[in-house]
């Protein structure tokens, strides 16, 4: 028995540094924390733990294939206990970035340390910012400059942006500066131009937020506006190279789902689809698990932030959980022997809390592939960037400097 133990791990060694990774699939669960940081008081995060206190409020998840793959080994999880065996490698990273917004996040994770935070605007727009921005788009006045929830604002001031051809400007937890317009009144060139002129000659500097979205809606009054599929980001550009930028310099494919490329502003991508939700990302990520041969595979699942964490919709947050957990069969399915997986986060958005922004919290790691090491525990690792320059180390390129692969560790 020994002997035959000893043998069948000989050959998957042999079979292991034979063996070329690849696709690499990185997919982000957008706000899925597993605990609050060091530092988490000086954002008012402490306490903050959105995996388990969204399982705690519910009495308990049921998540047998991330648990399978060592998710409960992570933090505890009630319902997901720590597998003694863990299919996966585990562990979870610190964010050393200044902030705890989405595109800091993955920025980090792409190797970009971002030493200063973006902006945010609880309280609207200094009116220098609006001043500006009325005139050099010409819109005459502006409505709201508040933060707010976008359906809920348009459905509040829609019928006086009808009269008035004002556009509503809002902000949210973010560093977003958000252009709502009927398209009847602001066709979407115009939107569009009025966001690059907002995103190029207005909010640089000291207000460098980090997106600015337009929003387009239709209706004909309040109650019954809503929001198109016409919405575009205008992003401001990672200072630096990321690890997406040197695979792509090497001729190694990038692909973008959901909305990778509007965090990046398209660099470093060589196709992307942009998903607005869970179930159209998951979609996508099979359809490029069918299609595309080689590459990095990166993918972020927006639901858990935008629809649940933002609102405290624990209830959601954990059926979106479980609707993931039952998916990926159907990934694993189309794996090859060739093909790992990284399951992760960006940050934390903790339903459970009184806060409705962000937390800054830890971010799970699992690594996952049928050719590589299985239970490894990767440990606390410094920077979220360790991700990053695992992913260079697997397709043998130079990282950008920034974070340790841990590749060596699960190989």
């Amino acid at each position: 028995m020994h002997q035959e133990a000893e043998k069948q791990g000989t050959d998957r060694n042999i079979i292991r540094s034979a063996m070329s990774i690849q696709r690499v699939f990185l997919i982000i669960l957008d706000g899925v924390g597993v605990g609050a940081l060091p530092d988490a008081t000086q954002y008012h995060d402490e306490g903050s733990n959105t995996l388990s206190n969204t399982a705690r409020q519910v009495h308990g998840l049921d998540l047998p294939n991330l648990q399978k793959l060592g998710l409960g080994n992570i933090t505890a999880i009630a319902g997901v206990p720590a597998e003694k065996n863990p299919l996966g490698n585990f562990g979870k990273a610190i964010e050393v970035s200044a902030g705890k917004d989405s595109t800091t996040g993955h920025w980090e994770i792409m190797g970009v340390v971002n030493e200063f935070p973006f902006p945010t605007y609880p309280n609207g727009f200094p009116q220098e910012v609006i001043d500006a921005f009325i005139e050099k788009t010409d819109c005459k006045g502006v409505l709201g400059n508040r933060a707010a929830s976008g359906t809920e604002i348009i459905n509040e001031l829609g019928e006086e942006h009808l009269k008035t051809h004002f556009p509503i400007v809002y902000t949210s937890a973010d560093s977003v500066f958000q252009i709502a317009a009927h398209e009847k009144i602001y066709p979407l060139e115009k939107l569009y131009k009025m966001c690059k002129i907002a995103r190029n000659g207005i909010l640089i500097g000291k207000h460098r937020v980090g997106r600015v979205i337009a929003r387009p809606f239709i209706g004909d009054k309040n109650g019954e506006f809503e929001r198109t599929g016409h919405r575009k980001d205008f992003s401001v550009n990672p200072p630096s190279n990321t690890v997406m930028d040197l695979l792509t310099a090497q001729d190694i494919p990038v692909i973008g789902v959901g909305k990778i490329e509007d965090l990046f502003n398209f660099k470093g991508i060589t196709e992307s689809i942009h998903t607005p939700h869970n179930s159209e990302a998951m979609a996508t990520i099979l359809l490029f698990a069918d299609t595309v041969d080689k590459g990095l595979i990166f993918a972020n699942l927006p639901d858990f932030d935008t629809l649940w964490g933002h609102r405290n919709n624990y209830n959601a947050f954990a059926e979106g959980l479980e609707k993931f957990d039952r998916w990926l069969p159907e990934l694993f399915d189309r794996l090859a022997e060739t093909d790992v997986i990284i399951f992760t986060a960006d940050h934390g958005c903790d339903p459970t809390t009184e806060s409705t922004d962000h937390s800054r919290e830890y971010i799970p790691i699992i690594v996952y592939g049928k050719s590589i090491k299985n239970g490894a525990d990767i440990g606390v690792r410094k920077t979220f960037a360790d991700i990053g320059a695992t992913i260079a180390d697997i397709f043998q390129i130079q990282g950008t400097g920034k974070g340790t692969s841990f590749w060596n560790e699960v190989n």
